[in-house]
């Protein structure tokens, strides 16, 4: 099969290489074998093949998070050949084996490249809006980086929970696809002045919460609600920042971390839940994915990455992969 292989750390998406003759392994007990019909990609991606990310496979191994496609071998009894599924796993590949607790049926009516992107995308939102945050009808809820893959479903998550949603970006484009998915209210925070624009749109108020995936943490207090909520999701761009304690103590603001992938290890009871609650949203035609306009194949996946690390796109980038009538 073709796969991308990485067998030393890169120095980006343009050194991957793609491989025509990887050997097809059996599934092992408690796994799944998928043939990949599309793969959903992530900043991520990029810091796993520099060796930067916080988890480092052994070498060799096929880089890549999400995926969706059709099952061709089970070892388990809840999935049998033919099913519909999505789910974490390396997926630069036409095929791949899986732990069956790392996939899900795909939600009724979904496309395969609607249901790639879904597995870490949408409960790191949601996880982190209902759980960690406690958003509420009614506040206000900002968003950075909003027309990014977890940006955007933030954007949908805390609109379809009954917020207010201010979207921040930076382009006129991406505070467009902000606004096509729901938000109230659009910044490009390139303004020097964009806290103070949230601060009018809330008439002095201030956010209640805010959805942090970039790094803005410390502009984000002069825009905080008393008992404002801070949600820190990631760094996409490239700084760790420190915040000054004195800012959360004088409006009684929480900085929230959120680790969706921890929720494994230290809360599965909540992983069920968070899903429950998603599939509702899912079927009930609340959320409806968000896609960026242009679709890879698996030829181009580091043309999709170099993409998301330039914010050359806005919502989630997804790649085709195989044709829809091919069976291996």
């Amino acid at each position: 099969m073709k796969a991308f292989v990485v067998d030393k750390w890169l120095k980006g998406p343009e050194e991957l290489t793609l491989k025509d003759n990887v050997p097809v392994a059996e599934p092992k007990k408690g796994e799944i074998q998928v043939q990949v019909k599309a793969a959903g990609l992530n900043f991520f991606d990029t810091l796993m093949i520099q060796g930067k990310y916080q988890i480092k496979p052994p070498f060799p191994f096929i880089p890549g998070g999400e995926f969706s496609g059709i099952v061709l071998k089970s070892t388990v009894p809840n999935f049998k050949a033919g099913d519909r599924v999505f789910g974490s796993g390396y997926s630069f590949a036409e095929v791949i084996n899986v732990a069956a607790t790392s996939v899900l049926p795909m939600p009724k009516n979904f496309t395969f490249e609607q249901a790639a992107g879904l597995y870490i995308t949408y409960p790191t939102s949601y996880s982190a809006l209902a759980l960690r945050a406690q958003l509420k009808e009614g506040e206000y809820c900002l968003v950075h980086a909003a027309a990014g893959g977890v940006g955007i479903a933030a954007v949908q998550i805390a609109k379809a929970l009954g917020a207010k949603v201010i979207a921040t970006a930076g382009s006129a484009e991406k505070l467009e696809i902000a606004k096509k998915f729901g938000a109230d209210y659009a910044i490009n925070y390139r303004d020097k002045d964009w806290t103070e624009q949230v601060k009018k749109i809330t008439n002095g108020h201030g956010a209640d919460v805010v959805y942090d995936p970039v790094g803005l943490v410390v502009e984000s207090t002069k825009c905080t609600a008393w008992n404002g909520r801070i949600l820190i999701i990631g760094f996409a761009q490239g700084t760790i920042e420190k915040i000054p304690a004195n800012r959360l103590l004088l409006k009684n603001i929480s900085a929230v971390g959120l680790h969706w992938g921890a929720y494994t290890r230290n809360e599965p009871e909540r992983i069920p839940e968070v899903w429950r609650d998603l599939f509702d949203l899912f079927e009930s035609g609340k959320i409806k994915p968000a896609l960026y306009e242009k679709v890879y194949t698996l030829e181009t996946i580091p043309e999709g990455m170099k993409a998301i690390n330039d914010r050359a796109s806005y919502a989630k980038v997804v790649a085709k992969i195989g044709s829809p009538e091919s069976k291996l």
